[in-house]
């Protein structure tokens, strides 16, 4: 019981929510790869990638803004943040729903069959998951990160339920797909609704001055969410033109693999913002740094014998995700291939991640949107010269280095220029010393990351 009861912390239960979703994230595209043809992948995993782009957009303006003012608050306050949030998500949506006008314009043009795709179906999903999306804000900032958990799980265990209910019927098309992925989101939204999570109530506690306090730190947030995201999406924009929905179907494949760094990394980053803010609140620089410092150096070390194990068996994980019909194929070696290069490259993301949010809580968002705006262009431009210069996907993956490094060294000057000196070398030896400690005095008692 002892056991269980120092297992229910904010870091264990936001690791296994996330966790939990990737396992059945991996389950999901598992069975996508054995049911529908490699370029019907492509086309599905181009409007995954940009709904996920266009709504980051609006969890951007949402979620770190929403934890800042809402962490820590009176009641009063707190309906207060969660009416004016709830006002906001809303025309954020409207807004995304209008661009759905001139984009189909485009579409007939282009007749690209990917974009036809995205164009027809991300209205609705965009609204069926409004409700879902306020509520995972809210239960971010009351550190209910077990509700978040029931909340991610249920979306996907009921899309897979489906998807496998269509496989036995003969009816998976692409077409019922997406209306089992906009059924899942609809209903996770509606229970959201009926149990009283979502905060609905509280929309007429809205008010102006609050609505302004969360739109101008929400408009510099929003860079910080779209960071670990449009990468992604330049790279998806840039294959399924360059070189058509099959080639971004490997490519997807080799990066499904980078799960491995982005369960750990979404679930710390969801428990690291709300810990800074309250030190950023409290005027202790030192404790701040020092925490920011150890959620990088420790996830960056801890990271390498999984990348190591999975850098090796990255072919057997291949197979479990996309099935037999890829061993010894070229599409299979450079999947795999992609998934090794992504590797090394993954072990900047832990201090790209936890420097961004330390500018978000030290009230520097503006710094994160500049910054991202530099790394797009440069991330555009290596995904074009990568492409040019080898004529295939792996120009690409190589690139990503450079962007994510620049963002690094942005991040890092800033935030050593304006708030608190500190080494991130020292960071990453101050944590290799901890873990040793820690091993050496046989995993007793652990520091936490923070208070």
């Amino acid at each position: 019981m002892k056991i269980l009861q120092k297992l229910r912390n904010i870091h264990f239960l936001s690791l296994m929510g996330t966790g939990g979703m990737s396992v059945l994230t991996f389950l999901l595209t598992a069975i996508l790869y054995r049911s529908l043809s490699i370029k019907e992948i492509g086309i599905w995993f181009f409007f995954q990638s940009m709904l996920s782009f266009l709504d980051t957009f609006r969890q951007g303006f949402l979620s770190t803004a929403f934890v800042k003012f809402y962490a820590g608050s009176s009641p009063d306050r707190g309906q207060e943040v969660i009416g004016s949030t709830w006002f906001i998500a809303i025309n954020t949506t409207i807004i995304l729903l209008l661009l759905n006008i001139p984009l189909i314009a485009i579409v007939f043009y282009i007749k690209d069959e990917s974009l036809l795709f995205f164009a027809k179906y991300y209205s609705l999903n965009l609204i069926c998951s409004l409700p879902m999306i306020v509520t995972m804000c809210i239960a971010q900032g009351d550190l209910k990160f077990g509700r978040l958990m029931y909340i991610r799980v249920f979306q996907v265990s009921f899309l897979i339920l489906c998807l496998g209910f269509l496989i036995l019927a003969k009816h998976n098309t692409l077409t019922n797909l997406m209306y089992i992925n906009i059924l899942a989101g609809g209903i996770t939204s509606m229970l959201c609704l009926i149990l009283g999570w979502s905060g609905i109530r509280y929309f007429a506690n809205r008010t102006k001055t609050c609505i302004k306090e969360i739109f101008d730190f929400g408009k510099y947030t929003v860079g910080t969410s779209i960071s670990s995201s449009l990468f992604g999406v330049t790279d998806t924009f840039v294959i399924n033109f360059m070189l058509g929905p099959s080639s971004l179907a490997v490519y997807n494949l080799g990066r499904r693999l980078m799960e491995v760094v982005e369960i750990p990394l979404r679930s710390f980053v969801a428990t690291a913002m709300p810990a800074l803010s309250s030190e950023y609140n409290q005027g202790n620089k030192p404790k701040l740094i020092s925490t920011m410092g150890k959620y990088i150096g420790i996830i960056t070390i801890g990271l390498i014998p999984f990348l190591i194990g999975a850098f090796i068996f990255a072919g057997y994980a291949l197979a479990i995700i996309g099935g037999g019909k890829y061993n010894g194929t070229e599409a299979g070696s450079i999947a795999v291939n992609i998934f090794r290069i992504s590797a090394v490259v993954a072990l900047l993301y832990p201090a790209d991640r936890f420097l961004s949010v330390t500018l978000d809580a030290i009230h520097k968002p503006q710094i994160n949107l500049y910054k991202v705006i530099i790394m797009v262009v440069i991330n555009i431009i290596t995904d074009f010269a990568g492409i040019y210069i080898f004529g295939n996907i792996y120009g690409l993956v190589v690139g990503t280095f450079i962007p994510t490094l620049v963002g690094i060294l942005i991040s890092y000057y800033y935030i050593n220029k304006g708030y608190q000196n500190f080494s991130i070398f020292n960071s990453y030896f101050i944590s290799f010393i901890e873990i040793k400690k820690f091993i050496s005095n046989g995993f007793k008692s652990p520091k936490p990351i923070s208070n």
